[in-house]
């Protein structure tokens, strides 16, 4: 975590700059198998390679003891063409999504935030609390989730990993003391109610991908400074800026800035100690370019891995 932070302050400069290339990507419904397949494609001319990742999303696998996510990444030398790397997907996403987070809590909370709250208790809500814990001094975590069991679960191992007070809550109430919350849900309607919620707070939002999906009270985003990953990929995806602009409670324009314009200097970041902030991510294979180069750069150095010819 400590490395991917900074990797996505990089990955995001150059998206918001234009010097990566990155389309939307394409998203294919599996309607008859309860899931859908993502194909997201990026291209860095500053490091000359080409990524592709591959991803499946199966509702029914978290019920058949399966990871919800499954996924791959390619990795290319733009110049030549020439395959460089096969890894897997899941962990990778499930590292630069919490990377992300960090990062945006860096540039978005108080620099005293200590109290944080993760709603959710899946293996992104594990690298959401890991990640805010590298650029923020956490105290105290609490933990909100649909199964007491796996919340039990989440609070016992993640209090053990990182030295920490955390403990397991039923109430959403409880969100009045936090000063960061980290939503990784695959929720279809808000999480808490935005009276819940303190002065000051900031909110990463990583749980909703797609229109249909939500975690965020429309009356946060409405009252909140919004940061995006990236403009076009939230306006068409993210279902907590697309109910509120389809209803008109919002403009596009009520997004502030990309995460990567306030990295590199060109928007605010914070303004005041009272003001909400949120983050909200779909994801973008920028971030998995960046973060499968670097992994490749360190397998190399660590003779990791296994060569084959194709």
């Amino acid at each position: 975590m400590q490395e991917a932070i900074p990797l996505m302050h990089e990955a995001f400069t150059q998206l918001s700059s234009g010097r990566a290339t990155v389309p939307v990507r394409m998203n294919l419904e599996l309607d008859s198998e309860q899931g859908r397949a993502l194909i997201m494609p990026a291209y860095s001319p500053d490091l000359h390679r080409l990524g592709y990742k591959l991803v499946s999303i199966m509702d029914k696998n978290q019920q058949q003891g399966l990871p919800l996510i499954q996924a791959m990444v390619l990795l290319f030398d733009a110049t030549t063409g020439r395959a460089l790397a096969l890894m897997d997907g899941e962990h990778l996403t499930a590292l630069r999504t919490g990377a992300a987070s960090g990062l945006a809590t860096d540039l978005l909370s108080r620099k005293n935030a200590s109290v944080a709250a993760i709603i959710g208790t899946g293996v992104q809500a594990r690298f959401q609390l890991e990640a805010i814990c590298q650029v923020r001094t956490i105290q105290k975590v609490t933990v909100l989730g649909r199964n007491s069991a796996r919340a039990e679960r989440f609070a016992h191992e993640m209090s053990e990993r990182l030295g920490l007070s955390v403990e397991v809550t039923s109430t959403p109430r409880k969100l009045a003391c936090a000063d960061i919350i980290c939503t990784a849900t695959t929720a279809t309607a808000a999480v808490f109610a935005h009276e819940n919620l303190r002065p000051g707070v900031h909110i990463n939002a990583v749980g909703s991908y797609k229109p249909g999906m939500c975690e965020i009270p429309v009356a946060t985003i409405v009252r909140a400074k919004v940061v995006v990953d990236h403009r076009e990929s939230c306006l068409r995806e993210a279902g907590d800026l697309i109910a509120p602009l389809k209803t008109g409670q919002i403009k596009p324009e009520h997004i502030h800035a990309e995460l990567g314009e306030i990295a590199a200097g060109n928007k605010s970041g914070r303004e005041s100690a009272e003001e909400i902030t949120v983050f909200k991510s779909v994801g973008n294979a920028i971030q998995d370019l960046l973060a499968a180069n670097h992994v490749l750069i360190n397998a190399e150095k660590m003779n990791l891995g296994k060569q084959v010819e194709l």
